[in-house]
């Protein structure tokens, strides 16, 4: 994916959240059943770890595969992509 298309792909992904937590406030006004609730959070919940997930990817590709051909990767951009990956996940 292309670092344009990626970021586009965030930015409708983030539109489309924002979508969902309007309608889960409009759900909680008009007192409708916690099991449908929930299902909203549910999704808004995967929506943003596929959010991150494409940034963690571009990040990823930015610090690891934009090198020159040839060139070594610093240890310290490995480390910096891993410890962001590892905080992601937790």
């Amino acid at each position: 994916m292309s670092r344009e298309k990626a970021k586009s792909d965030v930015i409708n992904r983030l539109k489309t959240i924002k979508g969902h937590i309007a309608g889960i406030e409009k759900m909680i006004e008009e007192d409708k059943s916690c099991d449908d609730i929930l299902l909203q959070i549910a999704a808004i919940k995967a929506s943003i770890h596929k959010v991150g997930l494409v940034i963690m990817e571009e990040h990823a590709k930015d610090c690891l595969i934009n090198v020159d051909e040839g060139e070594m990767i610093e240890k310290e951009k490995v480390e910096k992509v891993l410890n962001t990956l590892v905080k992601f996940i937790k």
